[in-house]
């Protein structure tokens, strides 16, 4: 008999991928095929994200996709939105099955009758249920994996429902997490990210309760001792929680690598306090200079919101300056969006959608600036780089240990391999163009 096909889609964010993955190999341990998106299939899966409102629209999109390839095939949602909209997306024409916070990772237990609904049924918790952990990981290409260290978060920021989508803030056993990384190192992944919701409250409910066993110093620790890791990538880890003893470690770490993503938000402290922050703007200029003397060339990403309610021009002109005084390599920009069930969506100060984009035009053009300046900074450096899989338009391309993309004329030979280079200008196309340096070897 013909093994049953399975179709996985993602929306948001690395945490998203690595769950993703894990739901695909209990599907696969269960003698389903997997399959890409595009392809026809039995069952569809889409892993939800609720962070922006686009996220929500585009479900639409895919769900109409999956019915293209396959007008008869099984709908399944479940992430972030099926937690908090369960009813919504169950109404969607063609979804099938909803599935909550918790129900996620029981997926296969629901699949007895595959028979399309008129109407899709739902299976959601309370979020204060979700207070277990389940490990995942993603390995969906072959030079780096994300690994799920930590999940929900107990910070009440006024903008976001990532509480009432993931629940309480929890992390996996220490020796879970090591395991899972050799696991990775293993099938010849070179490059391994480290994931979660909030990753520097790793410890917390590490044994079910909210007992800190372990630290995300012990943490970085531990794993940079873990046999056959080449690389080590911090995902975004807030300012308030990335200590100077981890800045420190990190600069003279085996593995981890000279990059950090953290977020901002905000350079106006008014608008820290009314987003409900856990720092100012005085502190996250400390991280900054912490990492800048021990790091120089680090990579510093920020994530930054424009249009919070009761964002006035003035306070967006201190975010603007204060990022451009700050020595960062780009941004991450977020549009602010309503979100129900937040704070923020009842504040008053509401900025019109019209100035909401064009003050996000405007910190994208800052974040190309910043970038390109600091793809300068780096010309002449002999650094290291990890070149992926895929052929584009006859290229290769790869990252630097501290994220500076760089390209060259295809060549398979070197896909998944780490290479010594000297980056010797940038391209037309933003990209770093480099040259060998002779006595490299590709490891």
């Amino acid at each position: 008999m013909e093994a049953k096909k399975v179709a996985f889609y993602t929306l948001g964010c690395k945490l998203n991928f690595s769950e993703t993955s894990t739901i695909a190999r209990s599907f696969e341990n269960e003698g389903f095929e997997r399959v890409e998106f595009s392809e026809k299939a039995d069952i569809y899966v889409i892993n939800t994200c609720s962070v922006t409102e686009n996220a929500d629209k585009r479900f639409k999109t895919i769900v109409k996709q999956a019915q293209k390839a396959n007008e008869n095939a099984f709908l399944i949602a479940v992430g972030c939105y099926a937690q908090l909209k369960p009813e919504e997306l169950a109404a969607v024409d063609g979804v099938d099955l909803v599935l909550g916070a918790t129900e996620k990772f029981k997926i296969t237990d629901y699949l007895n009758d595959l028979t399309k609904n008129d109407h899709g049924e739902v299976h959601s918790c309370e979020i204060n249920e979700a207070d277990f952990y389940v490990g995942s990981y993603s390995i969906g290409d072959r030079t780096r994996a994300f690994l799920k260290v930590q999940d929900g978060c107990d910070y009440k920021c006024t903008y976001c429902t990532i509480p009432l989508a993931r629940g309480i803030s929890r992390s996996d056993k220490l020796e879970n997490v090591l395991n899972n990384a050799a696991e990775i190192s293993e099938k010849g992944i070179k490059e391994i990210v480290l994931t979660g919701v909030n990753i520097g409250d790793y410890g917390k409910g590490e044994f079910g309760n909210k007992k800190h066993e372990h630290t995300f110093l012990d943490l970085v620790k531990a794993l940079d001792e873990v046999d056959g890791i080449e690389r080590l990538r911090i995902s975004s880890i807030e300012p308030n929680l990335l200590k100077n003893e981890t800045i420190d470690f990190v600069s003279v770490s085996r593995t981890f690598v000279p990059h950090f993503h953290i977020p901002l938000q905000s350079g106006s402290d008014e608008i820290l306090k009314l987003m409900r922050r856990r720092y100012m703007s005085d502190l996250y200029v400390d991280r900054v200079s912490r990492i800048r003397e021990v790091m120089p060339n680090a990579c510093i990403g920020v994530d930054v919101i424009v249009g919070f309610p009761g964002e006035t021009d003035e306070h967006f002109l201190e975010t603007y300056n204060f990022l451009n005084d700050l020595d960062i390599s780009y941004l991450h920009v977020f549009t602010y969006s309503e979100r129900d069930n937040t704070p923020a969506a009842d504040m008053e100060g509401v900025v019109p959608l019209k100035i909401r984009k064009k003050r996000s035009k405007m910190l994208r053009g800052l974040s190309a600036k910043k970038r390109r300046a600091f793809y300068e900074s780096q010309i002449g450096n002999t650094v290291t780089v990890l070149f992926e899989g895929e052929n584009k338009e006859g290229y290769i391309h790869g990252f630097t240990e501290n994220y500076v993309k760089v390209k060259a004329p295809w060549n398979p030979n070197k896909v998944n391999t780490l290479q010594r280079i000297k980056l010797t200008e940038i391209g037309e196309d933003g990209l770093v163009r480099f040259e060998e340096v002779p006595e490299a070897v590709a490891v």
